[in-house]
This record gives structure tokens, sequence and C-alpha cells, in this order.
């Protein structure tokens, strides 16, 4: 009786794992991860909108959406993001200062099952010829 009532406790919890790990929860989804500018010239301001749907079954709710430098900045969506609904989060990057191949980076710190994600500009910096 006592292993039936655990293996019956045991299953129930793996249930419930099982449940989360398949999306019970919110669930970010990203129509893409990176966009890449290719060559640009020192000075110059590029920006994308990286749109993201919540696929789980919960509202997604971002906490802090950070950049690795000050030359990136990003805006988010500060309201849940209801299931099956999108938001979008806007990012920028500044390349004064900067030379060579860069990889601006933003990570999106939410309630999702994936806690941390993260979404990046790629970009060639080239000083500007005269």
């Amino acid at each position: 009786m006592k292993k039936l009532a655990f293996l019956i406790g045991f299953f129930s919890l793996v249930m419930v794992f099982q449940s989360h790990a398949q999306g019970a929860g919110a669930v970010i989804t990203f129509k893409e991860s990176s966009v890449d500018f290719g060559d640009i010239v020192q000075g110059q301001k590029v920006e994308h909108t990286f749109v993201l749907t919540n696929s789980g079954k919960q509202p997604l709710i971002i906490s802090n959406v950070a950049a690795t430098c000050g030359c990136t900045v990003p805006t988010w969506p500060k309201e849940p993001i209801a299931p099956g609904k999108s938001g979008e989060i806007k990012v920028s990057f500044n390349s004064a200062g900067k030379i060579g191949q860069q990889n601006a980076v933003v990570r999106i710190y939410s309630n999702a099952s994936e806690p941390i994600e993260k979404v990046s500009l790629i970009s060639n910096v080239i000083v500007k010829s005269n």
C-alpha cells in the first residue's frame, strides 16, 4: 500500500513537471533572434524590432531587458502579454566609437519557461572614408 501511494505521488509530480515543460506556463517564441546589418559606417545608428509571441498558456511578464553596453538601448512591453498574443522589443545600436565585428546582445528576463532569452544586432563597423 505504501509503495502504491509512493508511485502515485511520484507520477503526479512527474506529470506536473512535464506539463510545465510542455508550455503550461508562458513561453517566448521569437520570429528571429538576431539580425545582421552587415557593414555599417562608424557613428551610424541601426535598430530592429524583434517580434515575440507568447506561445504558452499563462500571461508572459517581461520583468527586465538589459543590454551588454550603453551603445545598445532596448524598449519592451511593460504590460503582460496574453497567451497567443504578440509583443515587440525594439533595440537600437549606436556604432559611435566602435570598429570591427559587433554583436550587441540584449537579455530578456521574464516568467517564461526559459527565464532568460537573448536577441542580438550584428554588424561590422567600418571607418568612414573621406
